[in-house]
């Protein structure tokens, strides 16, 4: 029958099986002794043999004749196939890619990029040995808070600090240490769920501590909280809603009002305001994040956040409030759990230091990229498309009016307005050139609107311009040729 694939009859497969060649037979072909120069002999051998093994059960399953066999069997062919697979697996990963979709803090890409300083102490903490939990001066054990407490007493003064490895570990730590066994009273529409399946009910039963929520999911009052206090309460806690808001007819208590609450109760307020907000951004267009130390001054008793965030450094939680609770919170056993090494101390350190020298937005390229005007986003637009324009399919390129987003579970109604480099497909679709450039050498990650692939430089490092510049060609090329 027409369209049908034919069965290999069982006797062809057999005699197919005796003409595999031996692994000691290929191992002895030039081809692979390279091989096993450039990737080690164990994996050469492994390689070799897992593709000895798949053409062994293709042929048993009847899908390869004796002349595809031949083909496929032969040592160069086998050797080619391992060399490939080996590539694969050593290529370095992840990957650097150029950001071009204009989310400044993107989660899928690693949030924020580092800056100099930082990227070079994270390099330096990891070629030698350094002071981590040694104290030069007495000559004895010391602590690997003590690098970073410094600059965080300058940044929050008469405040205690502690660091652990990232927000979802600060806040575990926190509800552990400080509500265990206890209830811990929670507005509904605050019961959030961030990327990677992080849930507060499931922290907070993870912690110990027990949930219990008050209010609607759009309105919670003042009331609902005091009447949900009793003698099991161990704690208020409020969560920032990260990557969503609810809007229309909604009510939500503030912090002042809960810390007013929490006091008269004798009980701790905690804040998860997992962004890391350390500046006002305002100025900027952002009004629904909260620098950290305004909700100190409400009345918070402990705040946690994040590290890589809008704060712009490595991946790290940071709690911060009243130096009783947060001792309680270095005591507990989870806090050797979830410390941060010694690169994320290094390049925390560096970040910290550019706030306490005022010189966060000059320095933190995260804070830069909110900080670009349109028109600075603009005329490098513009210089991409003129330099572009002589080429083929140049003519397909324009700069046009859009909007850059923070991202990162942060600001999620926040839009900075930017200047996007919108590309037209040859066709009228630019789905074959967003495929080309992302998957590409190194990738290139834009957003297609409409037809249109658009290309935010906000979020492109200066120093990839020209990178980004050479494969839009190259893509640009390939379009109009397949048409």
């Amino acid at each position: 029958m027409r369209g049908t694939k034919r069965s290999i009859p069982e006797p062809d497969r057999r005699s197919s099986l005796a003409t595999l060649p031996a692994v000691s037979r290929v191992q002895s072909c030039a081809a692979y002794r390279k091989l096993q120069r450039d990737v080690g002999s164990g994996l050469a051998t492994d390689l070799l043999r897992e593709e000895i093994a798949r053409l062994r059960d293709e042929v048993t399953r009847g899908v390869l004749d004796r002349r595809s066999l031949r083909r496929a069997a032969a040592p160069a062919t086998l050797v080619a196939r391992a060399r490939d697979k080996a590539l694969s697996l050593l290529a370095p990963s992840p990957r650097l890619v150029i950001n071009a979709t204009g989310v400044i803090v993107h989660t899928n890409l690693g949030r924020s990029v580092l800056s100099e300083r930082a990227a070079e102490r994270v390099a330096e903490a990891s070629r030698a040995y350094m002071d981590l939990e040694y104290d030069l001066e007495r000559a004895r054990r010391g602590s690997r808070g003590s690098h970073l407490d410094p600059l965080l007493e300058r940044l929050f003064p008469d405040r205690a600090c502690a660091v652990f490895n990232n927000n979802a570990a600060a806040i575990l730590v926190a509800l552990r240490a400080l509500s265990r066994g206890r209830e811990v009273v929670v507005s509904r529409g605050e019961l959030v769920e961030i990327g990677g399946s992080f849930r507060i009910p499931e922290i907070l039963a993870a912690s110990g501590a027990r949930l219990r929520e008050v209010g609607t999911t759009n309105r919670t009052r003042i009331q609902d909280y005091e009447q949900a206090l009793g003698s099991r309460t161990g704690m208020l806690l409020k969560v920032h809603t990260s990557n969503f808001r609810i809007v229309g007819f909604t009510e939500e208590t503030p912090v002042a009002a809960l810390a007013g609450l929490a006091r008269k109760a004798g009980l701790p307020l905690v804040v998860d305001w997992g962004s890391g907000d350390l500046v006002d951004l305002a100025p900027l267009g952002i009004h629904d994040e909260i620098p950290v130390r305004r909700i100190l001054d409400d009345g918070a008793d402990l705040v946690t956040f994040s590290g890589d965030k809008l704060l712009g450094g490595p991946q790290a939680g940071i709690a911060v409030g009243r130096p009783e609770l947060v001792t309680r919170l270095k005591r507990d056993p989870l806090a050797r759990v979830c410390r941060v090494d010694r690169l994320q101390i290094a390049a925390l350190h560096e970040v910290l230091a550019a706030y306490v020298r005022g010189r966060a937005f000059e320095e933190i390229p995260t804070l830069r990229m909110l900080a670009l005007t349109p028109e600075e986003i603009g005329r490098r637009a513009e210089a991409l498309r003129s330099g572009l324009a002589r080429g083929r399919g140049g003519e397909r390129l324009q700069v046009v009016d859009g909007v850059s987003r923070t991202g990162g579970g942060s600001s999620p109604v926040g839009e900075r307005r930017t200047r996007l480099l919108a590309v037209e497909g040859a066709g009228g679709d630019a789905g074959e050139i967003e495929k080309a450039l992302r998957t590409g050498d190194p990738p290139v990650l834009g957003r297609v609107h409409e037809g249109k692939l658009l290309l935010d430089l906000r979020t492109v490092l200066p120093s990839q311009d020209r990178v980004l510049a050479a494969r839009l060609a190259a893509a640009l090329r390939e379009d109009a040729l397949r048409r």
